[in-house]
């Protein structure tokens, strides 16, 4: 073991509660910044990083870390990223294998979502595909695409979101005739429908869903069956609900019966 291998386990602990520190003074901090702070390698304060997060004291990140906040009633869209990557990809697939060249569709903020756009990107140019979106990193992932216009609604930036909130998007949504609505959601019971974990985001995703003709729920079997803050959309609001294969089967045929179209994203490539 050479000597700077040495003083980084006999400084661990020491180091890892001003990495703490640093995190939850600044919100945020990158590996590189941290290395070089302490002068340890990267595979050294990735090491710190994750045992700071199984404590709960930050958030690991692409990157870095975030300060961990308990209070706070949903996760950085960065964490939310990394939760259920197939099974977003997967229905981000399906749901993209549902939009028609020349409709205006209304895409949230959601992870799902971003999954979503990333298709539409990859099927190749469009002629006249219009996408409106609260989502910071959706309008980025679909702005200079060939035959896809973005239009995002006014107001203003929740950073842990990257979306776009408030009453100022209404006077865009009055104004505008859109096809299909995509939803995702942090909870989804059949009595509750569609909802949020804050209402701020909710009462946005209310106007995209009052204006589409087709609401089409994007939704992994994670959020089924518990209802999160503020509901935006009605079960019977719904046209159709794109899931993956273990969504819970007793709500899909409730979901059937009501003349809601199930649509169950598989990955084609499994035995």
């Amino acid at each position: 073991m050479n000597q700077s291998s040495e003083r980084g386990e006999v400084f661990a602990p020491e180091r890892q509660d001003r990495i703490a520190r640093i995190v939850d003074e600044r919100g945020r901090a990158r590996v590189a910044e941290l290395a070089a702070m302490f002068d340890v390698s990267a595979v050294t304060i990735r090491k710190d990083l994750l045992a700071l997060e199984t404590t709960g004291r930050v958030i690991r990140a692409h990157g870095g870390a975030i300060a961990s906040d308990r209070n706070r009633p949903e996760s950085a869209f960065e964490i939310r990223e990394r939760l259920q990557p197939r099974e977003k990809e997967l229905i981000g697939a399906a749901a993209a294998a549902m939009v028609v060249d020349g409709e205006s569709i209304a895409l949230d903020a959601s992870t799902t979502a971003l999954a979503l756009a990333r298709h539409l990107t990859a099927r190749g140019s469009w002629s006249q595909l219009t996408v409106v979106t609260n989502g910071l990193r959706i309008a980025s992932e679909l702005a200079g695409h060939p035959g896809i216009t973005v239009a995002i609604p006014g107001g203003f930036v929740r950073w842990e979101a990257l979306s776009v909130v408030g009453p100022l998007g209404a006077g865009l949504f009055e104004r505008i005739n859109v096809q299909k609505a995509f939803m995702g959601a942090a909870g989804f019971t059949i009595e509750n429908g569609l909802s949020d974990a804050t209402d701020e985001e909710a009462q946005i995703k209310r106007l995209m869903v009052g204006t589409a003709r087709e609401v089409i729920a994007v939704v992994d079997h994670t959020k089924w069956q518990r209802a999160a803050f503020a509901t935006f959309c009605r079960t019977q609001q719904l046209t159709a609900v794109v899931c993956d294969d273990q969504s819970p089967p007793e709500m899909l045929a409730r979901l059937r019966e009501q003349g809601i179209d199930v649509r169950i994203a598989a990955d084609d490539t499994q035995p």
